[in-house]
């Protein structure tokens, strides 16, 4: 997990590149979702972490987006709700 304060656009654009960044989450709230996800892309910088991998995302406890990840999120939620 890398937060978005630490590190810089051209660096950024780098690991996204060569696929080393692949999600995006939201620090406060939990979340993760994909790059080109819109309600992620609103977020401040401050509050924005990157993932390699849904699974380091699910393993740091964030839960996927109901905006971008409407499959995942659903079956997030039943798991959650049994």
């Amino acid at each position: 997990m890398e937060n978005h304060t630490e590190i810089t656009d051209s660096a950024l654009r780098d690991k996204i590149r060569k696929r080393e960044i692949n999600f995006g989450g939201n620090r406060k709230l939990k979340i993760y979702g994909r790059l080109h996800c819109s309600s992620g892309k609103k977020m401040k910088r401050e509050n924005r972490v990157f993932f390699t991998s849904e699974k380091e995302a699910l393993e740091n406890n964030y839960r996927p987006c109901g905006h971008c990840m409407k499959v995942e999120y659903k079956l997030w939620k039943n798991t959650c709700e049994k």
